[in-house]
């Protein structure tokens, strides 16, 4: 099983790395188009700044490449959110591969915190991503920005409003928490994505 982590500067790639570990899974980091186009799975990582990423990514081909990957892809917060068309930080065009788009949190009457950090219960759960997982399980979260609900939701968390917690569209699937920090939920998750 080859795992490959995509390289585009945007940080948690290491605490996805050993996650994987734990599962007995050795993976390398790289922006190379042939090691991607020829893993099994890919792995798509981020903690940043959307349009940052994105020039990162437009600089090397990786948003052409990423569109045209043929195996299972899994986004990771700021991963899955560049996956989405459009994202409200800095007026951002993502890759457009979920039709959803990615507001930023307002804190309104509740007095939200801004960026939501923690633990939140996932609910609506479908798709083989969480087989094993229980409805109201608990992951982790650290965000200012979320992707509205749309027809690519397969998760839902509320934080003042719901959004989605992941979406899944053909071989590409997206969560917009962490699991990598988020104990056995989020190595359940890994551990049945590796399995797609």
């Amino acid at each position: 099983m080859i795992v490959k982590v995509i390289k585009y500067n945007a940080g948690n790639v290491q605490s996805v790395i050993y996650a994987l570990e734990r599962l007995g899974l050795t993976t390398t980091v790289t922006d190379d188009a042939d090691e991607l186009r020829s893993a099994d799975k890919i792995i798509f990582p981020g903690v940043g700044e959307a349009s940052t990423a994105m020039e990162y990514l437009k600089q090397r081909g990786l948003d052409i490449l990423i569109r045209k990957l043929q195996q299972p892809v899994l986004g990771i917060c700021l991963g899955m959110q560049l996956m989405c068309r459009y994202s409200e930080e800095n007026d951002t065009q993502c890759m457009g591969i979920f039709a959803e788009a990615v507001r930023r949190f307002e804190p309104g009457t509740e007095k939200l915190k801004v960026p939501q950090v923690g633990w939140n219960s996932i609910y609506g759960l479908s798709t083989p991503l969480f087989d094993g997982i229980a409805d109201q399980s608990h992951v982790y979260s650290v965000h200012s920005y979320y992707v509205a609900k749309g027809p690519h939701t397969i998760a839902n968390i509320n934080y003042g409003i719901e959004y989605s917690a992941a979406l899944h569209k053909e071989n590409f699937y997206g969560v917009q928490f962490h699991p990598e920090k988020s104990a056995e939920t989020g190595l359940k998750l890994l551990e049945n994505f590796i399995a797609l």
